[in-house]
């Protein structure tokens, strides 16, 4: 089969190779999946520089969501049927099969074609767990998202919408601005220090959503009100978040920190209830992953590239029978 291979740490353009490798076989409490889609997410820019919590040995295959068909079962899978189409989590699905853990494997929703179903659980997973689960978004509160126009922030967008809130987005330029608002953002503001004013004008934020860290995190402790919520999903912009613990008891709020994996690990349960409601809401239509390109297999190590220049909307899609 043909797969995407990292074999040095560096920019993804210059160190993904494509590869013909052997098909693995499921081992253990594996599924084998026929590829059919692989969403391209920031972890992938991560691996290839080599600073991604998790180093896997080099060379190695990148790609860590996909949607596509079962074909095959490891010993002691016997809850998914083969020829299923699947959605499903791992490092290692920048491939045409990929062997993953069985508790990853979720039915992949019938509202969604091929590349919408591939982005589909990590980013929503993220903003559900993160607005559900972590700050327990209400209906009528007002919502702060930053980096409102990429995959996670229009997934946070669209759910933020579906629960009630009034959905703020700040993006970093104009053209980003029509994606945040179609996914539901009621207000779009441009990144600097012009947001902040007008956020605080508007009555401020009871949550903030923030993958971006740096800035965006100061600018949030600003903009909180009494007992809010920020919740720190990540930091794109390179500059890790720092708390400060006398603006949280001063304003009492509340700083929550969010890694879906670990809810993989530890509560798949959840996990699971989790997909079924999002997949309820993306039948009904409530949310659906904004799709910007789907580039053919041959192309995505330069798709990944163009994630890491940080000048994407939406999400950016392989198509892996292309």
């Amino acid at each position: 089969m043909r797969a995407w291979r990292v074999t040095a740490y560096g920019e993804p353009a210059e160190v993904m190779s494509l590869d013909e490798v052997p098909v693995p076989e499921p081992g253990p409490g594996e599924v084998l999946i026929r590829n059919r889609a692989v969403a391209v997410n920031f972890p992938d820019v991560l691996l290839a520089r080599g600073t991604y919590q998790e180093r896997p040995p080099l060379p190695f295959t990148p790609g860590i969501e996909l949607c596509g068909e079962v074909v095959a079962l490891g010993a002691g899978v016997d809850r998914i049927p083969l020829g299923r189409r699947v959605v499903a989590t791992a490092i290692g699905v920048m491939a045409e099969y990929a062997a993953v853990p069985a508790a990853s494997v979720h039915d992949a929703p019938d509202a969604l074609d091929d590349a919408a179903a591939s982005a589909f659980l990590i980013a929503y997973q993220t903003a559900w767990f993160g607005l559900h689960q972590r700050a327990a978004l209400q209906d009528g509160e007002t919502l702060l998202v930053h980096a409102a126009a990429g995959g996670v922030g229009t997934a946070a967008c669209q759910l933020g919408a579906a629960a009630g809130a009034t959905v703020v987005g700040v993006v970093g330029s104009e053209a980003k601005v029509p994606v945040a608002e179609a996914a539901g953002a009621a207000r779009v503001l441009l990144r600097g220090d012009e947001w902040i004013g007008a956020v605080k004008a508007a009555g401020g934020a009871d949550v903030v959503f923030d993958p971006v860290g740096g800035d965006a995190f100061e600018g949030a402790a600003k903009v909180i009100n009494f007992e809010g919520r920020i919740i720190v999903v990540g930091f794109a912009s390179g500059e890790i978040q720092r708390v400060r613990a006398d603006l949280a008891l001063v304003k009492n709020y509340s700083v929550l920190g969010l890694h879906w994996a670990l809810y993989q690990r530890k509560r798949p349960d959840l996990v699971a209830e989790a997909h079924a409601a999002l997949t309820r809401l993306a039948d009904a239509g409530a949310v659906r992953p904004v799709v910007a390109e789907t580039v053919p297999f041959a192309d995505a190590s330069q798709a990944v590239q163009r994630l890491a220049g940080g000048g994407t909307v939406g999400r950016l899609v392989v198509a892996v029978g292309e």
